[in-house]
């Protein structure tokens, strides 16, 4: 029963003000049919080309796509923006969970954007095995970059590639260079396995370690630290700063016990802090030095045609197993073979050899 007014008490229900209708139904409605409509691959092109970030955006949830439907559109794109691509500097970024990554890049970003530069970060986070679901939180973390116009930041969920590394990273890669962005920022998960993947599309390779963690020296990994153009020391602040510079000379030291690089380059080491900025504008002037004298040795050049050959395959790969797991009866005959291998009632080499001729011989008589 509803009280009296008079009745002052905050346990009985009182009469409120009805809310008003604030949303303008029309205007949903409208947002919502725009969202359905799909620019056609001209108007993706020509917006891409004259750095929209909109048709940018749609057209990498294009190429992200698991849909065989899209694929077609998807390389129709990608070959249009080719001939406007290969000019940035492509810079990969990895770290453990904690180094301050997403800062470090957003600080990193500032800087470039300062000097004129345009600034595209594609940062991929980790997808739950179990949920399969991804935060996509860089651009929170980002706060500032984020509403630079000479920036552009695109999380993408890693779904189930090696390390966490995107699917269509590469060619994300292709499409922000024709959209006109100078320097890419790859970020890794930062997970250790997928920094492989990354440096074999970048053309700098930054390792961001942090000091005091125990792990100046017990947590080198070889593999990274032979991929690494550059250590830097993050968070030198405060009571931090004579640890960051320890864990330097310490790494300088273990810098030296590895062969020398193709590229001619040695490796450098440095601190730096991304609250305060301190040495950030110095990363990128290790990074302009590596990139001028690998271009005058020609190994700059020489790299990104083995990684251009590298991806080749790696795509001809991942197209297989699509056109695979899409085939409609392989689908269901795949079902079949997993409860048997569940049961013991076939080798799972054996559920695979079968599954594997059931394609090919599908492939064959069509064609």
């Amino acid at each position: 029963m509803k009280a009296s007014r008079n009745n002052k008490s905050a346990l009985n229900e009182i009469e409120g003000v009805a809310a008003p209708e604030s949303v303008n139904v029309k205007s949903v409605q409208h947002v919502m049919e725009f969202r359905k409509i799909q620019p056609s691959e001209k108007e993706l092109i020509d917006g891409i080309l004259s750095g929209n970030k909109t048709a940018l955006s749609r057209a990498i949830t294009l190429i992200e796509s698991t849909n065989p439907k899209h694929l077609e559109k998807a390389n129709a794109i990608i070959a249009a923006c080719l001939p406007h691509a290969d000019k940035s500097a492509r810079i990969g970024i990895t770290g453990v969970p904690g180094v301050g990554k997403s800062t470090f890049i957003e600080a990193f970003g500032k800087y470039l954007t300062s000097l004129g530069k345009k600034v595209a970060v594609l940062a991929v986070d980790p997808s739950s095995t179990i949920s399969h679901g991804s935060i996509l939180g860089d651009k929170t973390r980002m706060e500032e970059l984020v509403k630079d116009e000479n920036a552009y930041i695109r999380p993408s969920a890693s779904g189930e590639t090696l390390g966490g590394v995107a699917r269509k990273t590469r060619e994300t890669i292709i499409l922000c260079e024709a959209a006109g962005f100078d320097t890419i920022i790859i970020e890794t998960v930062g997970v250790g396995q997928s920094e492989t993947a990354v440096h074999s599309m970048v053309d700098f390779f930054l390792l961001l370690k942090i000091s005091g963690a125990g792990d100046e020296l017990q947590g080198i990994k070889r593999g990274i630290m032979e991929m690494a153009d550059a250590i830097v020391i993050n968070k030198a602040d405060g009571d931090n700063i004579k640890r960051a510079r320890l864990a330097k000379t310490e790494f300088n030291r273990a810098l030296h016990l590895f062969p020398a690089k193709n590229s001619g380059w040695m490796p450098t080491v440095a601190t730096c802090s991304a609250i305060t900025k301190e040495g950030i504008a110095d990363v990128w002037t290790t990074i302009s030095d590596y990139l001028e004298l690998t271009k005058n040795n020609h190994f700059f050049f020489e790299k990104r045609s083995e990684q251009s050959q590298y991806w080749m395959l790696e795509t001809i790969n991942e197209q297989l197993k699509n056109r695979f797991y899409n085939h409609s009866e392989i689908a269901e005959l795949l079902e079949e073979n997993k409860k048997a291998v569940q049961k013991n009632e076939l080798s799972p080499f054996a559920a695979a050899q079968i599954l594997l001729e059931k394609y090919f011989t599908d492939v064959n008589s069509k064609s």
